[in-house]
């Protein structure tokens, strides 16, 4: 959208305040039930060359059901890397066991 705006930014600077202003990307899709659920929330981590790096948190893992029926499932969690923006606010804040704690609980 910036580039449509003909604001003629280099690229690496659209990718530097995309990063900087964006924490969580959260995903949400129609399935095939036609509601609507979160599927991904996942951390912007920074910028790696020209990428932008992202980590997942949270994925909605769907359970078996039959056709027609309304689509069931969890959240599932790999955890948090240790380069986490997340885990660095978690620090600054004192929470960091209550979060570790938080995700082993959703590990399951």
């Amino acid at each position: 959208m910036v580039m449509m705006a003909n604001l003629n930014q280099p690229l690496d600077a659209i990718r530097r305040a995309i990063v900087s202003a964006i924490e969580l990307v959260v995903q949400v899709n129609r399935l095939r039930d036609g509601s609507r659920k979160i599927t991904s929330i996942s951390e912007i981590v920074g910028l790696e060359g020209d990428s932008v790096v992202m980590e997942e948190i949270f994925r909605f893992q769907y359970d078996e059901v039959g056709y027609g029926e309304a689509v069931r499932g969890r959240f599932m969690t790999e955890g948090l890397m240790q380069r986490s923006e997340l885990v660095k606010k978690a620090h600054f804040y004192g929470l960091y066991e209550e979060l570790m704690q938080a995700f082993q609980g959703a590990r399951s």
